[in-house]
């Protein structure tokens, strides 16, 4: 038996069953399920190690192997709020490592470390799929969209006073850790129509499709033969493919050198280049003939 309190292991027996029973196979509920020892202890215990592996029937080997693997699960205790700062490409450039550096020496903490008072675990994380925000950070996975040094840290302030804090977009304020790991183990919170969506700049190439008339086509490929793009106010099916050569093809480039149009034609480099090695030849016949 793992060594949860027996109300506790008792809870955790029911929600699982629940878990388990969306599954064919019960290995396959492997994931969620460390995401629920994950809400009773915010983080994975060698306990929550051991009851998946009972309920699951696997070893805790094998559980471990996935527990390690993935970012999402922590093996050693987790702040009530995990604050994580895109440092990818766009979002470094827009000035994400300067909110890293502003916040670490602000907590006194570096990446995937937790202030003393484990409200607050610091971490660098990978692409977040909002790039039109960026610099983007992100508490409990929750968005806060075009983010500075300053608004950052004041964000962060308001956590460590007790306050609760409002993503730019989502629920209406951010969850704990442990709600949100309950969630993700599959447990709806009844949170998932609250606040903004999306934003405007997330909607952007939807409205400039129905502005054209654009759309996907069908999944048989029935309407394949619409699906040409139209002229800027058209309709689809208004313009056949274009020629190759002829406007909007991908060849339609103008011809400038005479190696456009013909490919055989020497550019002054070719003939530099055998001039360079007819001389070359020349030079060793003659070194051949004084030796």
């Amino acid at each position: 038996m793992s060594g949860f309190t027996a109300d506790v292991r008792t809870r955790l027996d029911d929600d699982a069953a629940q878990i388990v029973a969306r599954y064919p196979e019960a290995r396959s509920a492997l994931l969620p399920l460390l995401h629920l020892v994950q809400s009773e202890e915010g983080f994975i215990s060698r306990n929550g190690i051991e009851f998946c592996a009972q309920t699951l029937g696997l070893s805790t080997a094998d559980v471990s192997a996935v527990a390690t693997f993935y970012s999402q699960y922590k093996r050693r205790p987790n702040g009530e709020y995990t604050v994580g700062v895109c440092t990818n490409t766009l979002c470094a450039i827009m000035g994400g490592d300067e909110i890293f550096a502003t916040l670490a020496e602000r907590l006194g903490v570096g990446h995937d470390e937790t202030t003393p008072d484990g409200t607050i675990t610091l971490e660098r994380i990978e692409c977040n799929a909002a790039c039109d925000y960026a610099p983007v950070m992100m508490i409990n996975w929750e968005f806060f969209d075009n983010q500075t040094p300053e608004s950052a840290s004041d964000v962060v302030d308001r956590l460590l006073a007790g306050e609760k804090v409002g993503p730019s977009r989502g629920a209406n304020d951010v969850a704990s850790f442990k709600q949100v790991s309950r969630v993700l183990a599959g447990f709806d919170d009844g949170r998932a129509d609250e606040g903004v969506a999306a934003g405007a700049p997330s909607l952007v190439g939807l409205e400039i499709a129905k502005e054209h008339g654009w759309k996907a086509p069908s999944l048989d490929g029935s309407d394949d033969a619409a699906a040409t793009t139209p002229e800027p106010g058209g309709t689809p099916g208004d313009q056949a493919e274009p020629d190759t050569g002829e406007e909007q093809s991908s060849a339609d480039r103008q011809p400038t050198t005479p190696q456009d149009t013909d490919p055989t034609t020497k550019t002054s480099a070719d003939k530099t280049s055998a001039e360079t090695k007819d001389d070359a030849a020349g030079a060793s016949g003659e070194g051949t003939k004084e030796s």
